[in-house]
């Protein structure tokens, strides 16, 4: 039997999600609409399903969860991770779904600049990640947004961790990051091969997504927990030192990546998925921008894998490939080809999705000292 939030849980989660939000504001619940059905797949229509039936119960309990509204806006798949939104949504009835995006016209048609100067909440529990745009959007339209791309029941346990103890850990890691110039990474392979990995943090600060969002012009994942920073790109006159080769395993293949300036700019190793990777590489030289460093802690939760990257990235180490200008980097849509290609990629390091590769020993480093905050892929939080 599919996991389900009660009434209860789904109000408190609300409440809990977005605190001291005001009794006029409304709150919208984004889904993406497939271009057609071929398409669609039965986890993507289980989303729009879950999506549907929380805004009828949050709907009908509206004096409760003390808001204006509760209402659910489709849009046209944009098919690409990240990629900006079109340019409008669509008014959708919760009782009534459309199959694919062709039958949208029946709905009422919104702008996206009208829908985010009208809701001041977000919940965007999509196929195609909006996390990138919201980020960007909630800035300027000061609303708040929880991003749940690839969400399934699979994820309701998520919702129901102590967040608060989240928070303290993802704080703890943020600080750390924040004052550290270098993060040195020592990758094994297979139990034997050595390969390591330097990371240029100077410039930056990190962020910290711990599943509550408490300001107006925030955007972020949910389920939650991590602390993430995006490595210097050499926009100012130093050139970024980030170097070395990363190592990521697909399927049965190790792919290493040789990073320069930030940069990976070749691709090598054995099998299909490092064709695949040299292939993307140089189709599009931006993916091989390393957009961020991650570092969730909800493995210490109990938490395991589901194969969906909302939840999965949050339960250790991992490195992003692509577009960084939502976190505050400067890779963005413009930098790709087109806005299909456009992507944020994270790989993650533990055993279960890499097993053939562990993260021995990661090491910051600061003005005179270092520490190391990850040994043996756990991080250390305490």
């Amino acid at each position: 039997m599919k996991e389900k939030l009660s009434k209860e849980e789904l109000l408190n989660l609300v409440k809990k999600v977005f605190p001291n939000y005001d009794t006029s504001d409304k709150l919208a619940f984004l889904i993406d609409i497939p271009r057609k059905n071929s398409d669609d797949n039965d986890k993507w229509k289980e989303r729009r399903e879950i999506a549907a039936d929380w805004v009828k119960t949050l709907s009908d309990n509206l004096k409760e969860l003390k808001l204006r509204a509760v209402d659910l806006i489709g849009y046209r798949a944009v098919s690409a991770n990240n990629a900006d939104l079109p340019p409008e949504g669509f008014l959708l009835s919760s009782e009534n779904l459309p199959e694919n995006s062709e039958k949208l016209s029946g709905y009422k048609k919104l702008s996206f600049e009208k829908i985010f100067k009208e809701y001041k909440i977000f919940i965007a529990m999509t196929q195609y990640s909006a996390t990138a745009p919201l980020k960007n959007s909630a800035k300027k339209y000061l609303f708040r947004a929880a991003t749940m791309p690839g969400f399934s029941s699979e994820m309701i346990p998520a919702l129901r961790i102590d967040y608060e103890k989240v928070a303290r850990k993802v704080r703890f890691v943020k600080e750390k990051l924040d004052r550290a110039i270098f993060a040195e990474v020592l990758f094994i392979i297979k139990g034997k091969d050595e390969i390591r990995a330097n990371f240029d943090l100077r410039f930056r600060k990190a962020h910290e997504s711990s599943g509550r969002f408490p300001e107006k012009g925030t955007a972020g994942n949910l389920p939650s927990g991590e602390a993430y920073i995006v490595p210097y790109e050499g926009e100012f006159d130093e050139k970024s030192q980030t170097e070395g080769i990363i190592p990521v395993q697909i399927e049965g293949d190790i792919v290493y990546y040789r990073v320069s300036e930030n940069r990976a700019f070749e691709v090598f190793g054995e099998g299909k998925n490092v064709e695949i990777e040299r292939e993307h590489l140089k189709r599009e030289p931006a993916y091989g921008n390393i957009a961020e460093l991650g570092f969730g802690v909800l493995y210490d939760f109990g938490l395991k894998p589901i194969g969906e990257i909302l939840l999965d990235e949050k339960l250790g180490f991992h490195i992003a490939f692509g577009r960084s200008d939502h976190f505050g980097g400067q890779v963005g849509p413009n930098d790709f080809s087109s806005p299909e290609e456009v992507i944020h990629l994270d790989r993650i390091y533990i055993k279960e999705l890499q097993p053939d590769i562990l993260v021995k020993k990661l090491i910051l480093k600061y003005e005179g000292s270092e520490e190391v905050l990850i040994k043996d892929n756990k991080i250390i939080t305490e």
